[in-house]
């Protein structure tokens, strides 16, 4: 016995509602809500009515060129086998596989490859339903036969009803296999709309609830994803129930003129828990449930129209920009032409806004549309026709069925025509939309090739969605996918788009890990091999077909800046493209960006390259030199070439010929530099004034190189201190002193030639010379220097004249304080002609040494005391020559000369008496200062007389002390045994009693043989034997004191030169 549920309600338009206890809301009280409505309502109403506006000034057509959002792969493996002798009925979609109903009452249980997993025969006529729990293990099927079968594929579970009229539609409970009771809910021809579930606390049994009756077929019934509403379809239109109050809280009229639901079934979709989408015929219907405190409520918030009928409706993710989706479809799916029709999407009814809860994220629909023959079954009358009409129309051949993208503000973003199997049979009721299949899902894994475009490493190319669709047709299964980045490189390619195309690939290889092998170039990602419009998916291929685009345009700077994308590290793809820019003469375009490392090409390609800068731009060249490895190109048919444009810039004389010549001398020194040639470098940079020349001469010993470019190395540091503010007067060259530290490599004879023109740098070398060794130059080459015939100008007033130069002569002319110093100092110079020089300049005091040198004093005491007037100068002249007439002259001098006399009377010292001075100062003569005068020296020679009182006092006092040290030393006794050796042969002393030994006074012992002179054949007596002494028979030692007394005169006289020690150290020699 089964329960039936009472339910009544009140059929309300689409502007009208009824809450869950039936009351109708009046306008007043939606008018007192209408500012609580969400913002995504007005967004959604707004959306609407702007597109009315925009439909109305648009064209109709559509354009061609507009890429796909979807692509399209028809699932094989052993379906086409199962669908051979059988058609497809039913389709819906798990988390781990495809629920596949046929209409021979066959479930198969499919991956996505086609593969079938399990299969077993449930009814005995066509499948018209299919639902499956949230865990993939209950399915439950319902069928024309009048039977509901729902079996558990992990258990023994089952359940079979058979209700004896055909069925429409079955659904599980939202957690059917958590839920004790186990219900699920049913409808069909019989018009009434069935919920079963256990009873009782064992389960034992089904109780019946009757939902609804009454008002037709039940063609369709869904329960929402997790809450208490089921929504259901029936001829007069679709209602809303509620599980928790147990009563119908909606209901939504069938479109005015719609078919027969039975040739243009309904779709019901719950998007969300809020959201239902209705498709029925060739409308949509967006309903969104409110809550109130009343309960539940529905209202629809958005109705579209459209040009064909509807099969199958999903939620689809709102595309980013479908222009920029990624590229084409398989031609055997999908058709690259769309409808014709207008698609016009009509907004047709705005309800009063309410409160709603937390609205879902926007998305647009995806519709399975149907476009009926041109004979229209839509028309009630034409369903009432003759037999031989409806035969007509059953022939009359169908058109492909299309997968649309429609926005939520009625804008169409997609249209694909979908080349199904036997297409031209089908209708509207023989195809079914399932899914959405989650990429993430145990099912989407289970693609044995996911596509020809996906990558080999297992990476995944990223797309807008990441949802996945199923369309059924009696003969196919197509999977339908959103279009990834690869996609869009087709799409690209085959519109010869192909800088877009390389560009996208970029983004794809970016976010690709190890894309690049060693070579830098593009591995194959697994779809590579793929050829669209005959040009392999690489950067390599759409780059090469890219720059061959844009070199047949004539673009070439712009191709040339992809060649390093196209060419990568492959040397040969460089040298062809050189060749064909040279050929085509824009080499310059492609100069930029050829490769110096990785690749390195044939050296031909660097040589073209400069020789092509050389003829059109000299800076370039220099650029270039600097930039490049100098190793890629041969720098010795460079430096020929440079040169040859050198010496042809430097015959014309036009300003930019000048500017080019210093460009290509900076090239030459660039190049010898490069080339370890620094000294053919060394000209060219002092020619450039490089400030960095002697670095470059001391890092590479240059200074052999430097011996023949002295002058222009010094006159090119006087041109650099000129500009430096910085540097101090007295501050040394760094040229003369490179030239002067390196006289082994750089001879001062080629130093003095090339400086003899001008005399001032010569100076300074020689003065440096001097300065570091007055040796250098007192060699016989080198002595007054008479020998150089040079061009010089001693004074800025006379003219230049061949004349000959002298060392004297420079220090005159640029050192003239020095000038006694070098006179003083060398030897090395004519007297004569040095004097004549200094006569020329007359430079006094220098004339006065050098007749003081030539002997010639008087005259130079002449000069002093004339010309001069100078006591001091005069007196220490007369104390240098130490000449008693040079002093006699100079009291001469002094006789008739007062500031003389007391001159010398001040300063006269021990040279000269001043009682000689004083009596030549004649009576009468009046000498400022006399007194003063005389009272100094008489101080002085007082001191004098002092000083020396007290020396001859400490020297009495030193030698009377030093005489009695010496006596004592002499008179006092030593300590000597016979073991004592001589101080010179450091034999011992005593080495038989006849032989001598002598004692000196200084304490020396030495042997008698040891202190004669060598090689004199002088003899010394010998002492006499001692045992002979005390009978007289020794000889002349042995008489006494006198006899030995005479005997040590004899010894005296035989050695001549007292101790031999002492005189040794005397000598030095010891």
């Amino acid at each position: 016995m089964s329960t039936t549920t009472d339910t009544t309600s009140e059929k309300v338009d689409d502007s009208n509602f009824v809450n869950g206890h039936g009351e109708t809301i009046d306008d007043e009280q939606d008018e007192v809500e209408e500012s609580s409505v969400s913002e995504e309502d007005e967004q959604d109403s707004a959306e609407g009515e702007e597109e009315e506006e925009e439909q109305d000034g648009t064209e109709d057509g559509e354009d061609e060129d507009e890429e796909p959002a979807l692509k399209y792969e028809r699932i094989g493996g052993e379906l086409p086998a199962l669908l051979k002798k059988d058609s497809a009925s039913a389709l819906t979609i798990s988390a781990k596989f495809m629920v596949l109903g046929t209409h021979a009452g066959i479930v198969h249980l499919l991956d996505l490859s086609g593969n079938r997993i399990k299969s077993y025969k449930s009814h005995q006529a066509s499948i018209v339903d299919i639902c499956v729990d949230e865990t993939s293990d209950f399915i439950a099927t319902a069928s024309i036969d009048g039977q509901v079968i729902i079996i558990s594929l992990s258990s023994r579970e089952s359940y079979a009803f058979d209700l004896r009229r055909p069925l429409r539609t079955v659904a599980l409970e939202p957690s059917f296999a958590q839920r004790s009771s186990r219900a699920f809910v049913f409808g069909g021809l019989a018009g009434t709309l069935t919920l079963r579930e256990k009873r009782g606390f064992f389960g034992v049994g089904h109780t019946e609830t009757l939902l609804h009756s009454s008002e037709g077929s039940i063609w369709q019934v869904r329960w929402s994803p997790s809450g208490p509403l089921i929504a259901w379809a029936n001829d007069l239109g679709v209602k809303v129930y509620d599980t928790a109050t147990k009563s119908i809280i909606a209901y939504i009229d069938r479109p005015q003129d719609a078919p027969r639901p039975d040739l243009f079934p309904v779709n019901l979709n719950w998007q969300d828990e809020q959201t239902l989408l209705i498709a029925w015929a060739d409308f949509i219907k967006v309903a969104r449930v409110r809550t109130r405190e009343t309960g539940f409520m529905l209202e629809v918030i958005k109705v579209f129209q459209l040009d064909s009928m509807i099969a199958g409706i999903m939620p689809h993710p709102m595309p980013i920009a479908v222009g920029s989706a990624p590229v084409s479809r398989p031609q055997s799916i999908v058709s690259t032409t769309s409808s014709s029709h207008s698609h016009l999407v009509n907004a047709i009814a705005k309800p009063n806004p309410t409160p709603t809860m937390n609205p879902p994220p926007l998305t647009s629909f995806l519709l399975l549309t149907f476009s009926p023959p041109q004979t229209s079954l839509l028309d009630l009358d034409a369903l009432l026709t003759s037999d031989t009409d409806r035969t007509k129309q059953a022939k009359a051949p169908s058109e492909r069925p299309e997968l649309r993208i429609i926005s939520r503000g009625g804008e169409e973003l997609a249209a694909d025509a979908l080349s199904v199997s036997g297409y031209q049979s089908w209708g509207c009721g023989d195809y079914r939309l399932a899914g959405p299949i989650s990429t993430d899902a145990e099912l989407a894994r289970t693609l044995a090739s996911p596509s020809a475009n996906s990558p080999a490493n297992g990476t995944t190319i990223s797309t807008k969605s990441n949802k996945w669709y199923v369309v059924l047709s009696p003969r196919d299964l197509i999977l339908v996918r959103p279009r990834d980045e690869l996609d869009h490189v087709s799409w690209l390619v085959e519109r010869e788009r192909y800088e877009e195309a390389l560009e996208a690939l970029e983004v794809i290889e970016h976010s690709l890990s190890g894309t690049n092998d060693h070579d830098g170039n593009t591995k194959n990602l697994g779809f590579g091999d793929k050829k669209v419009a005959g040009v392999n998916l690489t950067s390599a291929d759409v780059g090469q077909k890219l720059v061959e685009t844009l070199v047949s345009e004539g673009s070439f700077p712009k191709a040339a800046q992809f060649l390093p994308k196209v060419c990568g590290r492959d040397p040969k793809r460089w040298e062809d493209w050189i060749f064909v820019f040279a050929e085509k003469r824009h080499l310059q375009s492609i100069i930029p960006v050829v490769p110096t490392q990785h690749p390195r090409l044939n050296r031909v390609v660097y040589e073209m390259i400069m020789a092509y800068f050389l003829t059109h731009d000299a800076t370039m060249v220099l650029r270039t030199i600097r930039e490049w490895p100098h190793d890629i190109y041969d720098v010795g048919a460079v430096i020929i070439a440079v040169k040859d444009q050198l010496d042809k810039a430097a015959v014309a004389n036009d300003p930019a010929a000048k500017a080019t010549t210093v460009v290509l001398m900076e090239c030459l020194a660039e190049l010898y530099t490069s080339n370890r040639q620094p000294g053919k470098a060394l000209p060219y940079f002092l020619r450039l004034r490089r400030p960095n020349v002697f670095e470059l001469i001391e890092e590479n010993n240059l200074y052999t190189d430097v011996k023949e470019m002295v002058l222009t190395l010094i006159e090119f540091e006087s041109e650099l201190d000129e500009g430096d503010t910085g540097r101090k007067e007295d501050e040394p060259s760094r040229a003369i002193a490179l030239l002067v530290d390196n006289v082994h490599s750089i001879p001062i004879n080629k130093v003095v030639s090339q400086l003899a023109p001008r005399p001032k740098y010569l100076f300074l070398y020689l003065d440096a010379l001097n300065a570091r060794d007055p040796n250098l130059l007192a060699g016989s080459g080198f002595s007054d220097l008479q020998n150089l015939q040079v061009y010089i100008g001693l004074h800025s007033a006379m003219s230049f004249t061949s004349t000959r130069i002298t060392q004297v002569q420079l220090y005159a002319e640029y050192a003239r304080p020095r000038l006694i110093d070098f006179l003083r100092s060398s030897t090395d110079y004519d007297l004569e002609k040095a004097y004549q020089v200094c006569q020329e300049r007359d430079l006094i005091p220098e004339m006065v040494f050098l007749l003081g040198r030539m002997g010639d004093n008087k005259k130079a005491l002449g000069l002093i005391i004339e010309r001069l007037g100078d006591v001091e100068r005069a007196i220490d002249f007369a104390k240098d020559q130490a000449d008693d007439e040079l002093w006699e002259d100079l009291l001469k001098y002094a006789e008739t000369r007062p500031a003389f006399i007391r001159g010398l009377l001040e300063n006269v010292g021990s040279e000269i008496n001043p009682i000689r001075l004083i009596r030549r100062i004649k009576n009468g003569l009046e000498i400022p200062g006399l007194k003063g005068a005389l009272i100094k020296i008489l101080q002085d020679f007082h001191l004098q007389i002092s000083l020396l009182e007290g020396c001859q006092t400490i020297l009495n006092g030193d030698s009377s002390e030093l005489s009695k040290r010496v006596q004592s030393n002499q008179t006092s006794g030593f300590f000597l045994t016979g073991k004592s050796r001589c101080h010179i042969c450091s034999q011992p002393l005593k080495e038989s009693p006849q032989h001598l030994v002598l004692l000196f006074l200084c304490r020396h012992t030495v042997h008698a043989r040891c202190a004669l002179p060598t090689g004199d054949g002088i003899q010394l007596p010998e002492l006499p034997d001692p045992a002979l002494r005390g009978v007289k028979l020794g000889g002349l030692g042995g008489r006494g004191l006198s006899g030995r007394i005479a005997f040590e005169a004899m010894v005296r006289a035989r050695i001549g030169r007292g101790c031999p020690v002492c005189h040794k150290r005397s000598e030095g020699t010891s």
